[in-house]
Formats: structure tokens, sequence, C-alpha cells
């Protein structure tokens, strides 16, 4: 069934902590546009007295001084409400209350974190129930999500692998995400960290998902489960599988780096489109491809 809502997919950025060793420096020439901004473009298009966002704090622990900072800035961005649902067990993601909170809402955004953390908490719950029903029948309704929060949100995910100068089986960890869109597979501070590699990875195992990698500052929002639009002063990069032809990933050992042939790559940038059914770059928000 083709979903009415959209996904609002956030490359990172606004963590506030740096994993060693593992960025590179980036130099932008574009001006940065936040996901509180894109959030409340998408807000001011439907009319209300009163828009309201819920943030899912599952994946980490966000402190008092985080609550205020993302409070703050949508309430800038033009939500009237910003409440904070914090998932410290299952029990709380079956609360009717939080349920009856989403149900209310006209976008809800999970927080980076740790995904598998965040799927142990919310997978099979009340809570993420509530939240696909809506996706599902709600035209006006977003669910939003960095780092993390993004890269849970398809039914494939990664959750882990080091970077490495070559590919070795066991070096990713793939599970089951919320499955609000199927065959893509997400990954995030995906230039910064350089993570082509291990997303390139994860669709040689998974050719029939196409791999989206998001870079910081960058958002794919993706309207009826298929249309995707870049915004954001960063990239997209699409990795397709579709395609490949020899790779010895079935019948390499544990030491032996894995070879891949044939597999494509789209890169787009603010303002572009791209449709993930058919993997093709469109024209317009219309969805017509390009010839």
């Amino acid at each position: 069934m083709q979903p009415k809502g959209s996904l609002l997919l956030i490359g990172g950025h606004e963590d506030k902590g740096e994993i060693a060793g593992e960025n590179l420096t980036i130099q932008k020439k574009n001006k940065s546009t936040s996901h509180f901004e894109i959030l409340g473009e998408l807000i001011d298009r439907v009319p209300r007295e009163h828009h309201i966002i819920e943030i899912i704090a599952a994946a980490s622990s966000i402190p008092d001084e985080m609550e205020a900072w993302y409070i703050n800035a949508y309430q800038q961005a033009g939500f009237t409400h910003v409440g904070i649902i914090n998932v410290a067990n299952v029990q709380d993601a079956n609360d009717p209350v939080s349920i009856q909170r989403v149900k209310g809402a006209h976008a809800v955004f999970f927080t980076g974190g740790d995904q598998e953390k965040l799927i142990a908490l919310l997978a099979g719950t009340d809570l993420l129930t509530a939240i696909k029903t809506k996706y599902h029948a709600d035209k006006h309704f977003v669910v939003g999500g960095t780092s993390a929060g993004a890269m849970c949100i398809p039914e494939t995910i990664i959750t882990g692998g080091p970077i490495r100068e070559a590919i070795f089986k066991k070096d990713i960890k793939i599970a089951t995400g919320f499955n609000l869109i199927s065959n893509v597979i997400v990954d995030t501070h995906f230039i910064k960290r350089g993570r082509f590699a291990r997303l390139a990875h994860a669709v040689a195992l998974h050719p029939t998902c196409l791999g989206i990698g998001l870079g910081e500052d960058t958002a794919l929002l993706i309207t009826n489960g298929n249309h995707a639009e870049c915004m954001g002063s960063g990239m997209v990069i699409f990795i397709n599988g579709s395609e490949m032809r020899t790779s010895n990933i079935e019948e390499a050992d544990d030491n032996t780096p894995i070879t891949v042939e044939n597999i494509k790559v789209d890169i787009i940038a603010d303002g572009s489109y791209y449709l993930l059914a058919e993997r093709k770059s469109t024209s317009s928000e219309t969805g017509s491809q390009k010839p």
C-alpha cells in the first residue's frame, strides 16, 4: 500500500560528539539548511492554528540542555507544541498516553544515537504501530529522523561495521528496522565518516535494496514512498546493485577482501529529485524521468 505521509531522512550534524579517527575535513560552499527549517517549511504548507511535533528520544539519553535545544529550535521553525517522548524501556513504548500523543501529532522525529538500542526499544510496540498507521493514512504527517534515527526507518538497516581499507565479509552488521519503507538501506554522516564502502557492502549483500548515503546538513524528503527530493548543503549518494555482476561475496572467507563488479552510483544535491523504485533521477517535482 502506497503511504500518504512523508519521510524526512537527515544525514546528521547536530550531534555534538565526534568519533575519533572517523572524520574527514569538509569544506562547504553552500549555506547549510537545518532539518528544523526543512520541517518548518513542510508544515507551513498545511494551514493549521497549531502544529505539533513529538520528539522520540530512544536511541540515546538526551540531557536536559539538549531537550531545551530541540524544543527551542522546533518552536522557531513554527511548531507551536514540541513534546519529548522518552522511551527507556518497552513499557514506555506501549504507554497509551504516548500513543495518543503520536496520533495527535503532525510530525514525529527520531533523534540520533544507537540503532540497535532504538530497534530493541521500539520494534513491535504500540508506539511504532501508531506511527506507521498514521504515516500510511495521513498525507500531512511527517516521520523524520537524523543519524541513527534515519537509519532505522527502512526495513533493512545497518547497525554497525568498521571502516577499513578493504571490505571483509563479517565487517558489517545488518538488522530489521522499522519498515516504514522497503528496498532501501540508509547510511548517515556518509561523507564525513567515509562510509561509502560500508554502504556498498550492505548493497552487495542485499542487491534488491538501493543504498542511500546522506551527507551531513543534508536531508532526503520521500513522498508516496518513492519520490525523493534532496534538501540541504551536501549531497545524497545512491548505490545501485540491481545490475551487479561478478562478486566473491558468497564464497570469500573472513580474511579475503570482497570484490564487486558493476555497482552503479548516482549523486544528487539540493533541489534535485530521484525515483527510488525506478532508480532514476527525475526532472522535477512531478516525478517525470529524465531522458
